[in-house]
C-alpha cells in the first residue's frame, strides 16, 4: 500500500468518478483503476460500489477514505519539517477568502507578502464560509480567512481584527438624524441583506433577532454586492449594514450617510482559519504576520461585542 494508491482512493472518493479522478490526478485512467483495485487485493475487501452510478463507497470504503486521510495529510509533514528546518518559505499554498472580506482586505496585505515571500505561489480562492469549512477538512485548503467562531472542532482560529459594522443609512430615513445608533434602532425588514449562504448576512439577522416588525418589503433581492444595497438604500427602498472597512472606499457624499453604533460596537471577528493537523505552518505564521501589520493601522476599535457570524446563533 503506498500514499499515491491512498491519493488516487481519495480522488475517487471526491468525483466518484474513475475517469474524472484520473484527470484530476494527473494519470491516466487505467492506471488509476489498476493502482485501486491492487490495494482492493491487498485489503480483501470492495473499497468502491461500482455497480453504482455514481460510484459509491461501500461501508468498509468509507472508514478505509476517513483513515487515508489522515495517513496522506500526515505524510505531508515529513516535506514540511525538512521546509522548516531549512528555513525555506515557498511552493504552493492555498487559501479561501469569504466574499464580504476579500475585495477589502485582498488588496491591502497581498502585494507586501508576495514581495517579502516570492518563493510562495498564493492560490487564492473566493469561497462561503460553509465551502471553506468542508475544503479545510479536506485538505484542498491550507487556510482560510472568514468571519468566527465557527464553532468546529477539527479547525483552529488565529484571530486577525474586529470589524464593527456600520450602517449606511440615506438622509429621507427616521434614523439618519441620530449621530449614533443602538441595534434597538434597527428593524429587521428595513435592512436590505446580501442573498443567502452569506456569513455577514447572518450576522445582521443574529444582531436584530430581538427585533420584531409587522412591516413587510413588496420586493425581494438576492445579491452578493455591497454597491447594489448602498444604491438600492439611495432610491429609498431602506438602510444596510457595512463591514467597516468597506466604508473606506466610499465617496465624501456616501461616507456622510454612514452611521456608527454606540459602544460596545457590534462587530464580525475576522480570523486566520486552518486545521488542528495543519501543514506549512510556518507559512500560515507569516500570513499573519503579514496581515496583523497591515490590518493594525487601518482598524484601532476595542470596545466591540462580537456577532456570531452562524446561523440562528447570537
Amino acid at each position: 500500500m503506498t500514499i499515491t494508491q491512498l491519493q488516487y482512493v481519495l480522488a475517487v472518493a471526491e468525483y466518484k468518478n474513475f475517469t474524472l479522478a484520473a484527470e484530476k490526478s494527473f494519470v491516466t485512467q487505467p492506471t488509476l483503476s489498476m493502482q485501486i483495485q491492487k490495494i482492493e487485493e491487498e485489503l480483501g475487501v470492495l473499497i468502491f460500489d461500482r455497480s453504482k452510478k455514481p460510484i459509491q463507497l461501500t461501508p468498509v470504503g468509507q472508514q478505509i477514505v476517513e483513515q487515508a486521510k489522515n495517513i496522506v495529510l500526515e505524510s505531508g509533514r515529513i516535506k514540511d519539517i525538512v521546509d522548516q528546518q531549512k528555513g525555506f518559505i515557498g511552493g504552493d499554498f492555498k487559501i479561501g477568502i469569504i466574499p464580504t472580506i476579500m475585495p477589502t482586505l485582498l488588496p491591502m496585505f497581498l502585494n507586501n507578502f508576495v514581495k517579502k515571500y516570492p518563493k510562495i505561489n498564493l492560490i487564492i480562492e473566493e469561497l462561503n464560509t460553509q465551502a471553506i469549512i468542508e475544503k479545510l477538512k479536506s485538505g484542498h485548503l491550507d487556510a482560510a480567512i472568514a468571519a468566527t467562531p465557527l464553532d468546529e472542532e477539527r479547525l483552529k482560529e488565529f484571530v486577525l481584527y474586529y470589524e464593527p459594522f456600520v450602517a449606511y443609512i440615506p438622509e429621507q430615513n427616521k434614523l439618519s438624524r441620530k449621530s449614533l445608533i443602538k441595534p434597538e434602532d434597527l428593524e429587521i425588514n428595513e435592512i436590505l441583506l446580501l442573498r443567502d449562504g452569506h456569513c455577514f448576512r447572518d450576522g445582521i439577522i443574529n444582531l436584530c433577532n430581538t427585533i420584531s416588525t409587522d412591516k413587510k418589503a413588496n420586493f425581494q433581492i438576492e445579491s452578493g454586492s455591497f454597491e447594489t444595497m448602498i444604491k438600492l438604500a439611495d432610491e429609498g427602498l431602506g438602510i444596510t449594514l457595512l463591514p467597516y472597512l468597506h466604508t473606506l472606499d466610499l465617496s465624501e457624499r456616501n461616507r456622510a450617510k454612514l452611521r456608527h453604533f454606540e459602544e460596545p460596537k457590534p462587530a464580525r471577528q475576522v480570523s486566520l482559519i486552518f486545521g488542528q493537523t495543519a501543514l506549512k505552518m510556518h507559512i500560515i505564521e507569516a500570513l499573519r504576520q503579514v496581515i496583523s501589520g497591515v490590518i493594525r493601522g487601518a482598524i484601532a476599535f476595542q470596545n466591540v461585542e462580537i456577532i456570531s457570524p452562524l446561523p440562528n446563533k447570537k
